[in-house]
């Protein structure tokens, strides 16, 4: 059961490996972009080309969908970034249901374990397979794999390597299954009396506003902890206070004493443009104007003629 790229790598695995995978689960076909052709899953594509029998219920509830599940006599099921199931579904092969989750269970349980690893500076993640019940995330824990996030990572660095790691772990642990020989550990037994434990809510466009009276080291992993998607932006006024949003994708941090105004804007107008942050300045590299492409700075710069009569706006009025 999964949608996106990341849940392919592990369905790949257990192919190359012999597993017969009775069915692919994976979300119904959605309308994008700006034709709104409808649109196939990452995991749909793969199963079309695999020749794998899938289904893409609605609803998981669903009495036609139930029935299918049932008929299917399914002895595991592989979970990697899908949907949230009723217990109906979980709680229906005799083996169990086991979860891929982006992070270090159980810190960061929710739908962005990436985003918010990065947003919070962690020096290191990885990924947890577990079993699934009926608190979201709070499953016996079954194996783990640590990976470092590297100063210079990004969401998307990040995804690819836990992508590959996870699904040599989801490898590992079915294996485990099959044999029956595989630990089980309560999240509770990893949680100590002094320990926070950390959340990854869903991301909305609204909390990806860049504060620029944060420190220059927030604001610069809050970047790259949402690049490319959904993309840390900021709001530009023109001298006549037209609003023009700007998308961040990639930036540098220059921690310096100063006495600019948090927010103003610093450029040569072809080059360079910095902002100036609580403690220094944020040097942006790649960006992309609302209704335009992707682009370097200089690119930027060369059509958009910003210079220090511009402002940045401080407070996210659609919040």
């Amino acid at each position: 059961m999964g949608t996106p790229e990341f849940a392919v790598a592990s369905l790949d695995i257990l192919i190359k490996n012999n597993y017969n995978i009775v069915a692919v689960i994976t979300s119904p076909d959605r309308p994008a972009g700006r034709g709104q052709q409808l649109q196939q899953s990452a995991v749909k594509k793969y199963a079309l080309e695999k020749g794998l029998y899938i289904l893409q219920p609605e609803k998981l509830k669903g009495e036609v969908f139930i029935n299918e599940l049932i008929q299917l006599k399914a002895d595991l099921q592989i979970v990697v970034a899908f949907r949230m199931l009723p217990e109906v579904v979980w709680n229906m092969p005799g083996m169990g249901t086991v979860n891929l989750h982006g992070s270090l269970l159980p810190q960061y349980r929710g739908a962005a374990p990436i985003n918010w690893a990065i947003i919070n500076g962690e020096k290191e993640t990885g990924v947890t397979t577990f079993f699934l019940q009926q608190e979201i995330d709070t499953g016996k824990i079954i194996y783990q794999e640590k990976t470092p996030i590297e100063e210079n990572d990004t969401a998307e660095t990040v995804h690819d390597k836990l992508m590959i790691i996870g699904a040599s772990l989801i490898l590992k642990t079915v294996q485990a299954i099959e044999t029956n020989n595989y630990p089980q550990t309560e999240q509770s037994v990893l949680i100590g009396n002094e320990q926070k434990i950390k959340s990854a809510p869903k991301i909305f466009k609204e909390d990806c506003f860049i504060d620029w009276k944060k420190s220059t080291t927030e604001i610069y992993n809050f970047v790259r902890g949402l690049s490319p998607y959904p993309a840390a932006f900021m709001i530009l006024l023109d001298p006549d206070g037209k609003k023009h949003q700007l998308k961040i994708f990639q930036c540098k941090k220059e921690i310096t004493l100063h006495n600019e105004n948090i927010g103003s804007i610093h450029t040569d107008s072809k080059n360079y443009l910095k902002i100036a942050a609580s403690d220094g300045y944020i040097s942006i590299t790649d960006l992309q104007l609302s209704g335009k492409k992707r682009m370097t700075t200089s690119e930027f710069l060369r059509g958009f003629p910003l210079n220090a009569n511009w402002k940045t706006e401080l407070n996210n009025d659609s919040k």
